[in-house]
């Protein structure tokens, strides 16, 4: 495997370097080009060109590597499939927003949760992905951002209208099976990206010890639920981690750290339909007496459910279903008095819309 010089610290590099028979102002200038995310060597144009086809040989700038690129019909979502060092895959997602630029970043390599509607856990766990790993992902979103503006001669330069400004932990895998690591990035990204810590939301199907060490940590960051079915009777059958930590254990560590930090909670719930004999779509958790139920669940507590109409997986025997369905459940909660809205998705024509994100191209 090449080395990886983005997780050299700045004496290892200069060791580097000078281990290579060169000044050790090269150092600095390769630095400056990793921190803004250089994906290769080629765009380092104030290095010979000797030197950087003598890097390349030897060495990585990311412990991630994109291996293709997909850009959505409307231009607005990107999503890039990347490799890392020992040839694990993961996906991350850029989504250009009115509010600012997100990017939707992956936890681990696979995902253990077993969840019957999502494609990210097909393949299983793979690992736990590191700090430098996650902060790659956001770097490689930038990179995509700012364009040529990085391309030129020098890394230097004022490229702020078009930096990444909102994160979300919402990828491949369950955060918080990852949670030092995972807390590890976010303190990168907020020391050296400067992304405020209420633009930052972490979701977790319900890691309760997860949840705790979130609130322990202290960060007024936004939490999101994974939830998708109001009774432990159904959420059982379509999320396993539901036989370890029960819906009341969830919402009382989650209800709990949105209380403690003044933060709305987002609850995420998946609308989905079942095809009968006939091939006719019937409602599965999205029925209208699942919705009192929900609406009991939130009542008197700062919460947003974000209602996701199902995306399509074709490994799964869930279908989506009709418009009018997902706004009668809408309606049942605004009646109650549940602040309610019905997520936009974002790049659904690339498959990186909510539970549609996987390891395509991974090894088994």
């Amino acid at each position: 495997m090449k080395k990886i010089l983005f997780d050299l610290t700045d004496g290892e590099l200069e060791q580097f370097v000078t281990d290579m028979g060169l000044p050790r102002f090269r150092a600095k200038q390769i630095r400056e080009w990793l921190n803004r995310g250089a994906p290769d060597f080629s765009v380092m144009k104030n290095l010979p060109l000797d030197l950087r086809e003598k890097l390349d040989s030897v060495a990585r700038t990311l412990p991630v590597k994109i291996v293709q690129k997909l850009e959505s019909n409307d231009n607005q979502t990107t999503k890039f499939l990347l490799e890392l060092n020992d040839y694990e895959q993961i996906e991350c997602v850029l989504m250009r927003t009115t509010y600012g630029n997100s990017v939707c970043v992956s936890s681990q390599a696979g995902c253990a949760m077993g969840c019957k509607f999502c494609a990210s856990t097909l393949l299983g766990l793979k690992r736990n992905l590191t700090v430098n790993e996650m902060f790659a992902q956001i770097l490689t979103a930038q990179w995509e951002l700012r364009g040529d503006k990085l391309k030129d001669t020098h890394p230097n330069g004022d490229a702020n209208n078009n930096d990444v400004s909102h994160i979300v932990v919402m990828g491949t895998g369950e955060p918080l099976q990852n949670t030092e690591n995972v807390i590890g990035f976010l303190e990168r990204a907020n020391k050296d990206l400067n992304i405020s810590w209420r633009r930052i939301t972490v979701s977790t199907c319900g890691i309760v010890p997860g949840i705790d060490a979130l609130n322990a940590w202290g960060r007024p960051i936004n939490l999101a639920i994974s939830l998708h079915a109001p009774d432990d009777d159904l959420r059982g059958q379509i999320m396993p981690i539901n036989n370890r930590y029960k819906i009341k254990e969830v919402l009382d560590a989650a209800f709990g750290f949105s209380d403690t930090h003044n933060r709305q909670l987002m609850v995420e719930y998946i609308l989905l339909g079942k095809k009968n004999d006939a091939g006719e779509v019937e409602l599965f958790n999205s029925t209208p007496e699942y919705a009192e139920k929900l609406s009991d669940l939130m009542r008197g507590h700062n919460v947003m459910v974000n209602l996701i109409p199902w995306n399509a997986v074709d490994e799964r025997d869930f279908a989506s279903i009709s418009g009018n369905a997902v706004h009668r459940f809408q309606d049942i909660l605004i009646k109650n008095g549940i602040h309610t809205r019905i997520r936009r998705e974002r790049g659904a024509d690339i498959g990186s819309a909510c539970g549609q994100l996987r390891l395509k191209n991974a090894r088994k």
